[in-house]
């Protein structure tokens, strides 16, 4: 038996949710996906309201690495107008995990600057 309760007539089928992203454009989906890596790494670095109570600086690593992975990928087939801000905020979060990082990485080798190059202070 199983945990999965039967879907209401009120809640979307895969169906409808397939039409509904289908028309949702490539840029959006994107830029979608970007904000929330960002999000999420904006906690885990702990510039929440909770502060250092959800603040790992490993899990944020892998996040600001992949947004950088994200936008380098992208970043032709978005227009400037939404890489510009994007950029900035990812260099935002880079900047303050060089700061809370106890070591800091060397220019170069903190999350991201593979993709970005080397974030300075």
């Amino acid at each position: 038996m199983s945990d999965t309760p039967p879907a209401s007539p009120d809640s979307p089928g895969f169906d409808e949710m397939t039409r509904d992203i289908a028309e949702v454009p490539a840029v959006e989906v994107i830029v979608t996906v970007a904000v929330n890596l960002m999000s999420a790494a904006a906690v885990k670095l702990g510039l929440t309201e909770e502060g250092d109570k959800y603040k790992d600086l490993d899990e944020a690593r892998k996040l600001v690495t992949a947004l950088a992975g994200l936008l380098d990928a992208s970043v032709t087939e978005i227009s400037s107008f939404h890489a510009s801000p994007l950029r900035d905020g990812l260099k935002s979060l880079q900047l303050a995990f060089r700061e809370a990082s106890v070591v800091p990485d060397e220019p170069g080798q903190g999350p991201g600057e593979k993709y970005t190059g080397p974030v300075y202070g």
